[in-house]
């Protein structure tokens, strides 16, 4: 069954298979996305992968698997063959976006954002390496960000609006 899915929806499922598995090629890619029930043509995820910002990085076994910024983990040697887009930037262009609002609570912050997109958005603040964010639980539209400062809510929702070039 092919599901009609937001550009967001698709993305966030481009990323969550890319972090899952090692992925070789783009009609390796869309087969998966395919068995999941989701049809894209090749030009669409082609765009797709650029606007993620992923790379062709070498996995310990001397392939080239597609990567996203920030990842690398035990399965891949950081061997970059292109350039991408820095998380803060990436996090800056999802967050200008994506971010409806934010608002806290000593060291909880809760982000909106529009149906489908908090996994997106999520992964993109994890992949920014803020040393003030401890991590993040997403949802459909809500994301749970969590400050490591006791108190740092505030400071953190603050940031993420900035981010977002939304007023505080």
């Amino acid at each position: 069954m092919t599901l009609p899915m937001t550009k967001v929806a698709r993305q966030a499922k481009i990323t969550d298979l890319l972090q899952r598995q090692a992925v070789r090629s783009q009609p390796e890619l869309a087969k998966l996305l395919a068995e999941s029930g989701v049809e894209v043509t090749q030009a669409t995820l082609s765009r797709d992968l650029d606007e993620l910002g992923a790379l062709k990085l070498r996995a310990e076994d001397g392939s080239l698997v597609y990567a996203l910024p920030g990842e690398g983990g035990d399965r891949i040697r950081l061997a970059r063959l292109g350039t991408g887009e820095s998380p803060a930037a990436r996090l800056h262009r999802i967050a200008e976006e994506l971010l409806v609002s934010a608002d806290a609570s000593a060291n909880l912050v809760i982000a909106r954002t529009p149906p489908g997109a908090a996994q997106f958005l999520a992964s993109a603040i994890d992949h920014a390496d803020w040393e003030s964010i401890l991590g993040t639980v997403a949802g459909d539209d809500t994301i749970l960000v969590i400050s490591r400062d006791p108190q740092g809510g505030q400071a953190v929702a603050e940031a993420l609006l900035k981010v977002a070039d939304r007023r505080t």
